[in-house]
């Protein structure tokens, strides 16, 4: 999100009349030349005239006398699980320099991973905002009613993972997890009536993500390839198969040590309950997604296909200047590969911009880190400030049950990544790559022919609810379902996804504010629905 100045002052700035005058037609060499040289500079100018943003972290870093409460995974722990002191201000004192040789320095656990390319945090750009120039407001604390009930939420998902979407509503599990979430005051996810439902478990922060099918059609529906044929059933995991659920193998995963590979289901499946997910975003390409969306909302229905068709053709958004062309198409600029390449160009920013948030503001630990911390307190072997509901809840007991200790269980063998938690690589990217379709498409535009997936995940079936699902609609659940998921895997925080989307909004709008100055057409602006349901004219 932009901070230090409203979304209202932010597109003044940005549905400005571009003030390098363009020529409209052939010039000579040295006057393109000059004329290209001007559209950057003035792009630049702009762009560094935004107002300042403050980058404030949520203080745990400093406020305790161990680093229990930040991101320290691979370096060496000691046996209770407490990274050495050391070893975090080595981290501490690379991040503050950035210099190559304090990074060598670092002194690692098992040394068999590596941390996560901090140094993408420092780069610059040539297009867009500067990675520094947009920003998170602080995490929850770790001592907060707001981390516990994350981390309760993120509990009950790891205990529902095996569990299909489409029975959210007959389940006892989940609606033990509904009833212990509507009683926690801390968990601040959607709610309907002031309760949490099977209809709210586990989606996004829209309005659209709590309508039809958990799933987004985008990660159903089938995808031409240009010649190639693809439909989305997945290499997904085997049910149950939880991992670092015992302290030793917690232990050598926070020192970083090599993990075992996944158990996987040999029946490919479409996405159906939270294990797919996870497994959907184990080793995705950051924009696959969004490129698969792409060519869903471009390509024609396939005749042949019936209730899986593999095209919708949705039209284009009302702002694309070919709409009301006679004799011209897009292509290059507003048409089909314009669309797609942006999706990809728009990736690659989210991550410098949201990476520098990672390393260089906030540190947050990892759920499976904070996992470790319940354990110690559950176990009597430490005094975390964990607040005190959490650990009186259902959820704990039941984890406890099933792995006889209180850490997070996993789907992933070796959990999470080694870079921080907040913001999220994923949702930062979801929430830029989205926002680049919906300024592209017509987001009213309802999806023919909805689907959603069997309880075994083997087939598709027509969706049979009454609920309207639009492009708009469908992309943010897209956004939500690929954040979410790393949340079902146990390596993200809610509000890792539901802020690092808007993020990502913001990197996408100041890349559309640039793209806009370079282009030749008549053309009023991009156009789209945030996040927060506020129409945006870029």
């Amino acid at each position: 999100m932009l901070k230090g100045r409203s979304r209202r002052a932010f597109l003044g700035t940005a549905t400005a009349a571009p003030a390098v005058i363009l020529a409209n037609g052939p010039t000579t060499p040295q006057t393109r030349a000059e004329l290209a040289y001007q559209v950057r500079v003035e792009a630049a100018r702009r762009q560094k005239e935004m107002p300042e943003v403050r980058h404030i972290s949520n203080g745990d870093e400093q406020r305790y006398p161990t680093p229990f409460a930040s991101f320290a995974k691979g370096l060496p722990h000691d046996r209770f699980g407490e990274a050495e002191p050391e070893a975090y201000q080595q981290l501490v004192r690379a991040m503050t320099t950035g210099e190559h040789a304090e990074f060598e320095a670092m002194p690692m656990g098992c040394g068999a991973r590596k941390f996560v390319n901090p140094k993408a945090g420092l780069a610059y750009d040539m297009v867009g905002a500067d990675s520094h120039h947009l920003t998170l407001p602080p995490a929850p604390r770790f001592e907060g009613a707001e981390a516990a009930g994350e981390m309760l939420e993120l509990y009950w998902m790891a205990l529902a993972r095996d569990q299909p979407f489409a029975e959210y509503g007959s389940n006892s599990i989940l609606r033990a997890a509904c009833d212990e979430l509507s009683a926690f005051n801390g968990f601040l996810g959607p709610r309907i009536e002031g309760k949490v439902t099977p209809q709210t478990l586990f989606r996004g922060i829209t309005p659209a993500d709590l309508q039809g099918p958990f799933v987004s059609q985008f990660l159903l529906k089938p995808i031409n390839y240009g010649a190639q044929y693809v439909d989305q059933r997945i290499r997904t995991s085997r049910p149950r198969a939880d991992y670092l659920t015992d302290f030793p193998g917690w232990l050598a995963a926070q020192n970083g040590c090599a993990a075992p590979p996944v158990n996987y289901d040999p029946t490919p499946r479409y996405v159906r309950n939270g294990r797919d997910l996870a497994e959907w975003v184990h080793r995705d390409v950051v924009f696959q997604a969004y490129f698969n969306a792409s060519l869903i909302l471009l390509n024609q229905p396939d005749p042949d296909a019936a209730a899986t068709r593999s095209g919708i053709a949705a039209p284009l958004a009302a702002s694309n200047p070919y709409l009301a062309s006679r004799n011209q198409d897009g292509f290059g600029t507003f048409g089909p590969p314009f669309i797609q390449a942006m999706v990809a160009e728009v990736a690659v920013r989210a991550l410098k911009t949201v990476w520098h948030q990672k390393w260089y503001v906030h540190r947050r630990l990892r759920p499976e880190e904070f996992g470790g911390r319940v354990n110690a307190v559950m176990n009597g072997t430490a005094g975390y400030p964990i607040f005190g509901d959490l650990v009186r809840t259902e959820a704990l007991q039941r984890v406890y049950a099933n792995h006889g200790s209180y850490l997070l269980p996993q789907a992933y063998p070796e959990g999470c990544p080694l870079h921080p938690a907040y913001g999220a690589g994923h949702a930062t990217v979801a929430g830029a790559c989205t926002t680049i379709l919906k300024a592209c498409f017509d987001e009213s535009y309802e999806i023919p022919e909805p689907v959603e997936a069997s309880t075994d995940g083997i087939s598709l079936h027509p969706y049979a609810g009454q609920a309207r699902l639009t492009v708009g609609g469908e992309l943010n659940k897209l956004a939500a379902n690929i954040a979410m998921a790393r949340n079902f895997a146990g390596i993200h925080w809610r509000t890792d996804y539901s802020r690092s989307v808007e993020l990502g909004e913001a990197v996408a709008m100041r890349l559309l504010q640039d793209v806009r100055m370079t282009v030749q057409e008549g053309f009023e602006g991009f156009e789209f629905t945030s996040f927060r349901g506020q129409k945006i004219t870029v």
